[in-house]
């Protein structure tokens, strides 16, 4: 058999056992997410947690109730992923490229993959969570004003058909409102929760509401689900047109890849790639492609609102 085929093969195979230590790892990843595990009590995952960038949704009310959380961070889980893509694009850039700085270059930037796809899944949750708010804030005008509820029951009777992720927030804000009476306190818990722009606008309109009165209440509950409205159509139809792009952005890898496995089969194919000079321009390629893909990763992410009532 000849020496581009075993390379080809061996390629192949190193392809197919990423993929399915990727599938295997977001299965268990997504698992834990549904099911609220339990939160490790190593200083890492504070660590961890900065670098997904990921809000858990982590509280404690002044109340002096213990903490809330959802949508919580498994250290050892993103670690593992990581260890795993990393080892998988290092052998891989080494049976293609038979150098040691290419591999670990290609190890590095494999080794980001896993914590991009737990924040793009966490993203995608907050999302969907987010187009919930023209929902919850209907009901929320349903029972002020044709049932007669008052501001706070009306609130939490609508959290309790919140968003899995935002319910133990409600929970945690219901319970302070119970033993302090202080609707100032229960709208903070529940602006400290979410961590949201919309969920910010929601609680100081109420919080007015309810310590000036007026008649007016309806009216502005009504502009604000138009607002999330509007804004929850903008970014359905941004999403849909990015479709095609972030198909197109999967070429960024899969053509210099396959052009790599094609320089295999020409002329003297590795030892071109093992020479110093052939070794600087490998990574040089492998540099490019990186810096390709994060601009472009960039260019493709949604602006969030900006917290003015922080």
């Amino acid at each position: 058999m000849s020496t581009p085929l075993v390379v080809s093969g061996a390629v192949a195979s190193l392809a197919m056992a990423g993929a399915g230590g990727w599938l295997v790892y977001t299965s268990a990843t997504d698992r834990r997410l549904r099911q609220g595990a339990r939160p490790p009590r190593r200083h890492g995952a504070n660590r961890v947690r900065d670098l997904l960038r990921v809000a858990p949704l982590r509280i404690r009310p002044k109340s002096g109730i213990g903490p809330v959380s959802a949508g919580r961070v498994v250290p050892t889980e993103v670690l593992a992923a990581v260890i795993v893509v990393a080892v998988a694009g290092g052998i891989l850039a080494w049976i293609l490229f038979g150098g040691v700085l290419p591999a670990l270059f290609a190890a590095g930037f494999a080794g980001t993959f896993p914590v991009a796809g737990y924040r793009r899944r966490q993203q995608s949750r907050l999302d969907s969570a987010l187009e919930e708010w023209p929902r919850i804030l209907e009901e929320i005008r349903l029972r002020t004003g044709s049932l007669g509820r008052s501001i706070p029951q009306s609130l939490f009777e609508a959290g309790g058909r919140a968003p899995d992720q935002w319910r133990p927030v409600f929970e945690a804000a219901e319970r302070e409102w119970l033993l302090t009476v202080d609707f100032a306190r229960t709208v903070a818990i529940i602006k400290e929760g979410l961590a949201d722009a919309t969920a910010d606008a929601v609680c100081e309109t109420l919080l007015m509401a309810h310590d000036i009165g007026g008649t007016d209440l309806d009216a502005k509950l009504a502009d604000l689900i138009e607002d999330r409205t509007t804004d929850v159509q903008n970014r359905r139809d941004a999403a849909s047109r990015l479709a095609g792009v972030r198909f197109a952005r999967r070429f960024v890898l899969l053509v210099p890849l396959g052009m790599a496995v094609a320089g295999l089969t020409i002329g003297s194919g590795r030892q071109s790639y093992e020479s110093p000079t052939g070794q600087l321009a490998v990574v040089a390629a492998l540099a490019s492609v990186a810096a390709c893909w994060w601009w472009s990763g960039r260019l493709m992410r949604f602006p969030s609102a900006a917290r003015v009532f922080r």
